[in-house]
């Protein structure tokens, strides 16, 4: 495993408020109460957190949800199985054909569709692209947060490439409503393919400038190390997954635990931290950004022959061509357009390592045209409830930088 190593120890605030507003303490000092959110640009989201201030150090804290609520999981009840993708792209949209393609896994897994190899590997290339434009997001903005501007512009311009490739592969930017039961709406292009080797070509470069800003910038260390640390033990009591916990030193990671669309086929490493703090973080993002690079090329240049998709006629909509001109195709069209289709009844999970962590599909089917039942995980929902805790003791500025650096997307915490 490639471990983050870092000297500082980590010093744990003490915490003493659990769940509640703390009015004055032990001096009876008047307390000041600030909200931080749901409209602050510093939250990235609509969200919001009820500190009670002692001066600069933060008291306690109550974390507010549901700003946007849109009941996207009771949608989903009411909509056939292939018009639910778009639903998954509005949870975490910094990463969304992640999404996509773990939907379409827990629909093939109810329905018994073995997808073939090739499809697996466009489904590896896409996702871990999404994967890198997450992390590029998340730690160019954790450098606003901390008052470099640079980093997060010089990067941007590579996450352009990536929604390029993006309307390559599908014809979509940001909600990419990527992938079909089955495997893929199309096949790779030339175009696709080249604008994946010139990023594959430069992109590196770019990256380790951008390492070269941050990872040994002492302004920067001093303002994420030791800054909201978290152990192991309450990571994992929290029920942490993803950077989050890898960076407490858990190397718990979905693609190597339960392998899912031949990611046993590809060799990459799990980075882990030791503090769980700010700066691990930011440190197991910037480590991943290498592996999904890594994972890429293997999938590219080992990209094998065949059908992009399975043979499910009954699932998969069928080519135009032959909507035009055969009476199969256009029955199986009709029937799948219209929802007529209906699923078997089964009881399945299925999760997938996404930007942020353990991105779950649970999916109840009474075999009928939708779901019975149909519930989403959403690591950020789990983990932003750790969030009071670990500012307890901490300075406003620093409440900012840990929030940033746990990637909150506010998409995902709604339900």
């Amino acid at each position: 495993m490639a471990e983050i190593k870092k000297a500082a120890e980590v010093k744990h605030p003490a915490n003493p408020v659990h769940g509640s507003l703390q009015v004055a303490d032990s001096f009876n000092n008047e307390l000041t109460t600030l909200n931080l959110g749901p409209t602050h640009p510093a939250t990235h989201g609509i969200f919001q957190n009820i500190l009670q201030m002692d001066g600069e150090k933060i008291v306690s804290g109550v974390p507010t949800i549901g700003y946007i609520h849109r009941a996207f999981e009771k949608i989903a009840e009411r909509r056939p199985f292939y018009q639910i993708t778009p639903l998954t792209d509005r949870m975490n949209y910094c990463s969304a054909p992640i999404n996509n393609m773990g939907w379409w896994m827990t629909v093939e897994k109810l329905l018994g569709v073995k997808t073939p190899k090739r499809a697996d590997y466009i489904r590896v290339i896409a996702m871990e692209l999404a994967r890198i434009a997450d992390h590029l997001i998340c730690n160019s903005i954790l450098g606003v947060d901390t008052g470099a501007f640079t980093g997060f512009l010089y990067v941007f311009q590579e996450r352009e490439k990536i929604y390029e490739i993006y309307e390559e592969i599908c014809g979509s930017r940001l909600t990419t409503n990527m992938g079909r039961i089955g495997g893929m709406e199309r096949d790779l292009s030339p175009a696709a393919i080249a604008k994946l080797r010139t990023f594959l070509k430069d992109f590196p470069k770019v990256w380790a400038e951008f390492e070269t800003m941050f990872n040994r910038n002492r302004i920067f260390m001093d303002r994420t190390q030791n800054v909201g640390p978290i152990t192991a033990e309450r990571a994992l009591n929290y029920g942490f997954t993803g950077p989050n916990l890898r960076a407490a030193g858990v190397d718990y990671d979905v693609r190597v635990m339960n392998p899912y669309s031949s990611y046993q086929d590809f060799e990459f490493d799990i980075p882990v931290g030791s503090n769980g703090d700010t700066y691990d973080r930011f440190m197991v993002r910037n480590e991943e950004v290498w592996q999904s690079l890594r994972i890429i090329n293997q999938a590219l240049d080992n990209l094998p022959e065949g059908p992009f998709h399975a043979d499910a006629p009954e699932y998969y909509l069928p080519a135009k061509q032959q909507v035009y001109r055969n009476m199969e195709a256009l029955i199986y069209h009709f029937k799948i357009v219209m929802g007529e289709i209906e699923a078997p009844v089964g009881e399945v999970y299925h999760s997938v390592e996404g930007g942020n962590g353990e991105l779950g599909f649970y999916l109840i089917s009474d075999g009928g045209r939708t779901p019975y039942r149909l519930h989403f995980r959403r690591p950020c929902y789990i983990y932003y409830q750790a969030y009071p805790e670990m500012v307890v003791g901490t300075s406003l500025s620093d409440a900012i930088v840990i929030l940033s650096s746990m990637n909150v997307i506010a998409g995902e915490l709604d339900a």
